[in-house]
Formats: structure tokens, sequence, C-alpha cells
């Protein structure tokens, strides 16, 4: 789908050469750069907005009208045309790991002519595990917005239409359609979204798309651009916070205890073509923690206080880890083939180069059987890597169905016979497919795993693609106290792989425990095992509870030198930020995890409740996108809540299941039978794997879904018309064709058409004369 919508876009810069902009050749629009001709090069950078365009002949300035030559035919799949940007401003707030960006812009229909009008494709790329908390587009004379319902309102759309647009990306650009807005007109799109932080030595780390191609740049010497950055950071520590470097020029304008301002603000000749990037950190060298208190809002689902605990582990750089004995089970089942088992090898070979001499490893290759490199763990010596090397070369090949357990518990058994105590025995899970006995699985983990070691073995998993199924990887991970990655894109996967290993197996303070869980009088805690601490990321843990927590705790675990360690944690009354926001990304997926594991009804609406008060994604919730008509809005009297209930002058389109939006909205109050059109679009959620794909050994890099649907219509039509007419003489290759032929080969062909047209007329004439009694 990637692929389609480049190509699409690549054919609507080459259409909006039509656009003319007068005889000042200063306003021609800038060339398109070599390297944009690339296809990855051509999908949104930065949000942006294009005009969807099946019709060529409606491309054309719609200020200036000019002779434009009829264009025969359409674009199919429809060609994407870049809308230009007249302004854009980011307002982004910082909390724990969590950042929540809200971009406001606006874009102008400059390339359909006045009078026509063309849907418009809204294209948001997403930050590092983005998601959507709300869009907001107004075109002048609708306003759009979206809104979260639960899957029982879904059915009820499902009923209504079939699913058609709403698409994610790569798993990271949300994309979906406006309908028919006027040539010449404005867009006024709001969008919000969460990302997370990356911690990289020491600091928080964010990149945002900001990043805009030139042929954005709206034509015209009056027009004034501005770019407005708004950037606020409250790590909730009380602890000085540190600015160490941004991509953009930021003014400090406002700096309390721990927390900081910044405005960047800027007239520009040219949008920014590079993303905006910033870091931090909060000053401190050693090991430290604390835990932040607030009770539950008046409009909150659970009315149990709140609480987030967190441990940094400083930004001490010499830091001593846990030696490490890992055992690598990597799948090399038939659909593992190409891309995503090279980029897997590599990322591996990445991987072993960088343990230490001390360290211990082995690697099992699995598919519904296993082979395995060596019999028993192998010191990472140079020579054993490098034999290493030369059995993945050999023994890599993708092949095969999918049996998970098998090479488990061969890499636990393996793990079990070792006795060393000052070491992190680590069990690295990759697959990109699914099986069945999932949760006998995580079962017979959960009873293997207390084996007597002061530390118990850490299962870290990752998962390539979209068929294999995440919530039972995550559930692994949590089980076995480690980490969770993915990657849905096969040219991320090296990267992906080697940061997750990084995290996972840099660990400096082991079996954390917190003595004020045993004060509480109930306590639920995300995630139910608390994890190691690793100098490649912080550690926070929330949960509800009833009870008093003391004024003071503390966290204790174990150091790589096996020696105890206790953590003094700062107990606050939690201010100025939603807790239950900021925490909800990460509850919604281990709550869904258990919903998937325990398969309870209440675990799910639960997930689905909570998505629906936060606006944040879940596989029990579904986003609508409604649509207000400005002239039949309600009286401003009325409450918010009861213009959302009118049925007039709405419509419901539902793009894939994202779980986006604030409020929940009743689709039997919305779709009343008086005009109102109800659009369900494609689930969005990412599900609970695939075991069809996973047997037929579907490699997860196939594209199923497609942007656009127009070439299945035209193929239906050249169907039914083959279907009437003799023979062959109507296919969906000419109707292709005739589709791309230029202007000057169209009449050609058409005058060709028409005088063989004229001689067979001839013949027949000849024919009936000659037949006929006169002759």
């Amino acid at each position: 789908m990637a692929d389609e919508f480049s190509r699409a876009v690549a054919l609507g810069l080459n259409l909006s050469k039509r656009i003319y902009y007068g005889k000042d050749r200063s306003l021609s629009p800038p060339e398109l750069p070599k390297e944009m001709e690339r296809s990855e090069s051509l999908l949104p950078t930065a949000p942006m907005v294009y005009a969807v365009i099946s019709e060529p002949s409606v491309v054309d300035n719609p200020d200036i009208p000019s002779y434009q030559p009829y264009v025969h035919g359409r674009c199919d799949p429809p060609a994407l045309i870049p809308l230009h940007m007249h302004g854009i401003a980011v307002e982004v707030d910082c909390y724990l790991d969590t950042a929540f960006v809200t971009v406001s812009g606006t874009w102008r229909v400059h390339c359909v002519m006045a009078g026509q009008s063309c849907d418009c494709r809204i294209g948001i790329p997403m930050g590092e595990q983005g998601s959507v908390l709300g869009v907001e587009v107004d075109d002048g004379t609708r306003l759009y917005q979206t809104q979260l319902i639960t899957l029982q309102d879904t059915k009820d759309v499902e009923k209504a239409a079939k699913a058609k647009d709403g698409f994610l990306l790569k798993r990271r650009i949300l994309t979906l359609k406006v309908p028919q807005v006027e040539g010449g007109s404005n867009l006024y799109m709001k969008v919000s979204w969460s990302q997370k932080l990356l911690y990289q030595d020491g600091q928080f780390c964010l990149t945002l798309p900001f990043s805009f191609p030139a042929y954005v740049k709206p034509v015209g010497k009056k027009i004034i651009k501005r770019e407005k950055i708004v950037l606020s950071v409250n790590p909730g520590t009380g602890k000085e916070v540190l600015l160490r470097s941004s991509s953009h020029h930021l003014k400090e304008v406002t700096r309390q205890v721990g927390k900081l301002g910044f405005l960047y603000e800027a007239q520009v000749s040219s949008w920014s073509s590079a993303d905006f990037f910033f870091s931090y950190d909060v000053s401190s060298s050693d090991i430290f923690g604390g835990l932040l208190l607030q009770s539950a809002s008046l409009h909150d689902i659970d009315q149990r206080e709140m609480f987030s605990l967190y441990v940094f582990p400083g930004n001490g750089q010499h830091r001593k880890v846990f030696r490490k004995e890992v055992v690598f089970v990597v799948d090399v089942s038939g659909s593992m083939r190409e891309g995503p088992l090279e980029n897997t090898k590599v990322a591996l070979l990445a991987v072993l180069s960088k343990l230490s001499p001390l360290d211990y490893f082995n690697i099992i290759a699995f598919n519904e059987g296993t082979q395995l490199f060596s019999s028993s763990l192998e010191p990472a010596t140079k020579e054993a890597i490098e034999n290493a090397t030369q059995w993945i070369s050999r023994s890599f090949i993708a092949e095969g169905g999918t049996n998970i357990l098998l090479p488990l518990n061969q890499a636990l058994e393996m793990l079990a016979k070792t006795k060393t105590s000052e070491s992190v025995p680590l069990i690295f899970l990759i697959t990109d497919g699914t099986v069945e006995d999932e949760r006998h699985i995580c079962n017979e983990v959960k009873s293997r795993l207390s084996d007597g070691r002061s530390i118990c073995p850490r299962i870290s998993t990752f998962g390539i693609g979209s068929y294999c199924n995440h919530y039972f990887l995550q559930m692994l991970a949590h089980i076995g106290r480690g980490y969770y990655g993915a990657s849905y894109d096969v040219d991320s996967i090296n990267l992906q792989i080697q940061t997750l290993f990084n995290t996972a197996s840099a660990v400096i303070l082991a079996n954390i425990g917190i003595d004020a869980f045993e004060c509480l009088d109930s306590l639920e805690i995300y995630p139910n095992h608390i994890p190691d601490l690793s100098s490649g990321s912080p550690l926070i843990v929330s949960g509800r509870y009833h009870g008093n927590f003391p004024d003071s705790c503390k966290a204790s675990g174990i150091l790589p030198d096996m020696s105890n360690f206790i953590v003094d944690l700062k107990v606050q009354k939690l201010k100025g930020m939603a807790l239950d926001r900021v925490l909800a990304r990460r509850q919604i997926d281990i709550i869904s995890a258990h919903a998937w594991l325990t398969e309870s009804k209440q675990l799910e609406e639960k997930v689905a409740k909570m998505s629906i008060q936060t606006g944040f994604l879940s596989e029990y919730s579904h986003m609508v996108l409604v649509r207000t008509d400005k002239g039949k809005q309600a009286s401003d009297s009325m409450s918010k809540q009861e213009k959302v209930a009118q049925p007039h002058g709405k419509q419901i389109i539902s793009p894939r299941k994202l779980g986006i939006g604030f409020r929940k909205i009743s689709l039997q109050k919305v779709a009343q039978p008086n005009g109102e059109k109800i659009i369900s679009l494609r689930k969005l959620g990412i599900g609970f794997g695939n075991l069809a794909a996973t047997a037929e050994n579907r490699p997860p890099c196939r594209e199923e879904v497609k942007l656009h649907e127009t070439s299945e219509v035209i193929a239906k039509a050249a169907a039914r018309c083959c279907s009437r007419v003799v023979d062959r003489c109507c296919c969906m290759c000419c109707i292709q064709a005739c589709s791309w032929m230029n202007d000057k080969c169209a009449i050609a062909l058409t005058q060709i058409c028409t005088a063989l047209a004229c001689l067979e007329c001839l013949n027949c004439c000849c024919e009936v004369c000659f037949s006929c009694d006169c002759f």
C-alpha cells in the first residue's frame, strides 16, 4: 500500500505541471529533486494533505483559469497532488516518557479549478510508537471530527456499509479521506497524537515529523509563511531539567523546578526541511526514582486512586551491567524468506559482535523443528562468534511451518543447566507468525520460570509484521519480566532488533521490589511482574489502589556484583498532569494482552471504556469521523453533548479501528434515516494474529490492503462489457492503455478507428447493393 501511495503522489506531481501560475516565471513551482524520484521519498514526512484526482481535466489554477488541452481517460489509481501549505504550528507536552503532540495547519486546494471539487486525503506520520488521539478538519462549509464508539455500535456501522477507507501506512502514517472539497478553498486541520520519548545515553529524545517537501510551498510573493513550535517539559521528577540539543532555535520562556518551556517562531521563505529534534536530561548521575499519586477525576470510570512509580538509571556513562547468558530463538519458517530473514541475520550478527567474552550465548533456529548452534551455551569468544556467523549463513534457510513451544522449552532447559548466579539469563524470541497453542505457551512458561535461581530467565520478544499475535508476544514478555518490540516495516527490522536487545541486555538492577505495596488494602499493577531496570530505558510501573501510601517508600534490587541496592522514592501528589492519559497507552496494551490470555469479556469492556475515556487506540473500540454541516449546526445555547446527539447535518465516516476521540457517540442517535450516511472503514487495530497467513507461509511484507478500489471497479465493469461484446474486443488491458495514452496518440487512434469504420460501412453497402435484383 505504501508503494501504491508513492506512485499516486508521483503521478500527482506530474499532473500538477498543468497548473498555470501566470506569466511571472519567478512564481513557477520548484522542480522535483532527483532524490524524490525514489518512491520511498514520496511518503509524507510531515502532516500533509493531498487532492485526490480521478479526472485530470479538473486540474487547473482556481484563481487564474487557463486553456488546458482536454485529457482523455481517468487516473487509475487516482493521482495524489500535494496541496500547498499556508501555515503550521506545533504544541508538544512531555510527561514522564510520553510526548503529546498537536499540529495545526492550513492547506489550500490550489490544483482544482473553481466550481469543481475533489476528495482530499490526509497523511499524518507519527513518531516512535505513535497513537492518534484526534483529527479535526474544517473546509469552510463542513466540520469533521473524530470520535470513539464501542464495538457494539461498530456492528451497526458494518451493517450500513462495507469498509473502504482509513489506513496506516507502514503502521506509522495515518491516512484518511475528506470527501468533496471545492477547488480554491482552504482546509484547516488540527491533529493530535502521542508518541514515546526515546532514552539514549541518559537523555530523553524526541523526533517529530516536521520535514516538508519543497512542492508544498505556496506560489506567490505576498504569502506569509510562519512556523511555530511550543514545547513544555515536565518529567514529574521535581529535579532540574537541562535541554541538551535542538534542531530548531528554541527560546526559553518559562523555567520552574522540574519544568521547562520553550518557543520557536519564525517567518520563513521555505518550510522546514528537517524533522524537529530535541533532547533533555534530568540531572542525576546515579539511580533515582519517585512515586506520583493522583486522585481519579469525577468522570473517570475507575474511581480508585492512581499511582505511577518511576526509576531512572541516571546518566552515568560507565555503569556496570550484568553479564549475559542469552539464547536467541529465531523463526526461520517459510514466511521469513527474503527481506525479513535477511534483515534478521544482519541484526543478529551485529548483536553477537557486541557480546563480551565473559558472556555466554546460543542460537536456536526453528520452524516445525529446531536447529541448535551448540548443545550448550558457548562463551562469546571471537572464535565462537565466527563459528556462529558461518552457522547462521548455512542454517538460516526460510522453509517449513512454525512451532514456538519446542524451541522455548529447549532454551529454558539450556538456561536451567547453567549454575552461574552473577548473570542475567535471557531468551530473545523473534518471530513473524502465530500458532494455535499460544495461551498454553504462556501458561507453560509461567510455570517453568521459577527454577530456584537468584535471577530467573528473562524473556524478551520481537514481532515482525502483522500476521504474528503481538498481544501474545507482549504477554510472554510480561511473564518473563523482559521487553517487547516490533517492526511492521521490513526495512526497520535490523535497527529495531538491535535497539530492543541493547535495552533488554543492559540490566543494572534486577529483582526489583517495592516495600510500600505491602501497606495497601488492594493493588492493581501494570505490568504484574516488575521488569529489571536497564541502562537503556527508565522503569515505569503504574496502577490503581485502595489504601494509603506511606510518606516515604523504597525500591530494592540486586546490582551486578550481587549486592543489594535500595532507592529512596520521593512520594508526591501530582498536579498539572493528567496521569490517566499519560499512562493510558501502556495500560491499555497490558490489559488487552490479559483480556486475550484469559478471554475475559469484563476486561475487554474495561479496555473499551478506558479507550473511549482517554482517546487511545484499543482492539475493543472504534473511531468514526463525524461530519457537521455548518449551516445545520444547532444553536449556541445547546450543550456540546446535545449537539453530538443531533440527527441532522451529520455524517459518520469510520476510518479503521483507532480508538480516537474523547467522548462516546451512540450511532442510534446519530444515524437517523433522514439523509445521513454511515460509511464503516477498515479496522486499524493490530489484531490477534493470523493463523491462516502463518499456515500459508505468507511473507509479512505482502500488502493485502489497497489504497484505492478503482481498479476492481473498472475490472468488474470490463468483465460485464466483455460478456456482452464479441470475445475480447473490450479488455482490461485496453482500458488501462487508453487511460495512460497521451492526447496525440488518442487522436490518431480515434482517426484510425473512424477510417476503418467508414471502410467497413462502404463494404457493407457494396454487398447489399450487389446482392439485390437490380444487378
